[in-house]
């Protein structure tokens, strides 16, 4: 299982490389909020990113708001795929 840690810049492309992978999970952090993850599962946004950007209360039901500690847990479960 890979954690995909997706920043704008180059966030399209690791939405599109995550799809490839059925076992996926996404953390969507800083700009990376502001992405539509489109239906993908195991999907998070740092709740600091998102509330700083006002975006908190428009991201689809599917993604679920993590704080540090829970991106922490996420990177030592995971092997990371760095979009950021």
């Amino acid at each position: 299982m890979a954690l995909y840690l997706i920043d704008k810049p180059y966030g399209q492309n690791g939405l599109d490389l995550a799809r490839l992978d059925p076992e996926a999970h996404i953390v969507l952090l800083q700009d990376g909020v502001y992405l539509d993850p489109g239906g993908l599962a195991n999907v998070y946004a740092l709740e600091e990113d998102a509330l700083k950007r006002g975006v908190a209360a428009r991201l689809p039901g599917s993604v679920r708001l993590i704080g540090y500690g829970d991106l922490v847990d996420l990177i030592v479960a995971h092997k990371v795929v760095n979009f950021a």
